[in-house]
């Protein structure tokens, strides 16, 4: 197999407190990614200023507003053959695109890959309604964006991120890839820790717990 590019997808809103941090989780790889996207989501604080301040970032203002349509923009934009996403507020172990790329080419069945995260509180924040501090203590099977890395093809197979959600476009988007019966590849090894902080988007609870059953209901109508 020929070496496979890869783009990495930041998508951000007002993210300048942990931006620096995952920007340079990303530039720090043990395999560095052949582009990094960051789409901002129309930030009114310095997440601009600090993303430009970044060489060879490819900046991207977004159109449309809300997390899946950040992702998709940067699906759109992307160049590599392999997309790989994070969230401003978290950050990848070192060789996080060096695991995950190998499974690819050890396995050229496979067109996603995710892994293993773990939680951690942010200093000065308080642990939120959803969260239990075991949590923070025990490894998690990460179906999140930021243990994915995925074919670019794969998203014109299932689709992208669906926008109606607010929160669960990612636990839709896993969903459907399951659905799907599309081969994926698992590392049992944390690649990404997941910051909690006070304006988590996933801290509106009683938002977040109906739209995972919305995703769970539209599953059981494709496969009754």
């Amino acid at each position: 197999m020929s070496k496979l590019t890869v783009s990495v997808v930041i998508a951000v809103r007002n993210g300048q407190d942990y931006l620096s941090n995952a920007i340079e989780s990303v530039i720090g790889q043990s395999s560095p990614p052949d582009e990094i996207i960051v789409v901002d989501g129309k930030s009114t604080d310095n997440t601009a200023k600090i993303a430009r301040s970044f060489a060879n970032i490819r900046y991207i203002l977004q159109q449309n507003q809300g997390l899946a349509n950040a992702r998709n923009t940067g699906i759109d934009q992307a160049r590599g053959d392999l997309i790989a996403f994070l969230d401003s507020d978290d950050y990848w172990i070192k060789e996080k695109l060096e695991i995950q790329i190998q499974q690819f080419i050890c396995d050229p069945e496979i067109q996603y890959s995710y892994s293993q995260l773990m939680f951690f509180l942010e200093p000065g924040c308080v642990l939120r309604n959803g969260y239990k501090q075991l949590q923070l203590s025990i490894e998690q099977t990460g179906h999140t964006p930021g243990t994915l890395v995925a074919y670019k093809s794969l998203f014109h197979q299932i689709g992208k991120f669906n926008s109606t959600y607010k929160i669960a476009c990612d636990l839709d988007w896993f969903t459907r890839a399951k659905d799907h019966n599309i081969r994926a590849g698992f590392v049992p090894q944390v690649l990404l820790y997941k910051r909690l902080h006070n304006n988590n988007l996933s801290g509106n609870v009683k938002a977040h717990k109906r739209e995972i059953f919305n995703v769970i209901r539209k599953s059981l109508e494709r496969n009754p």
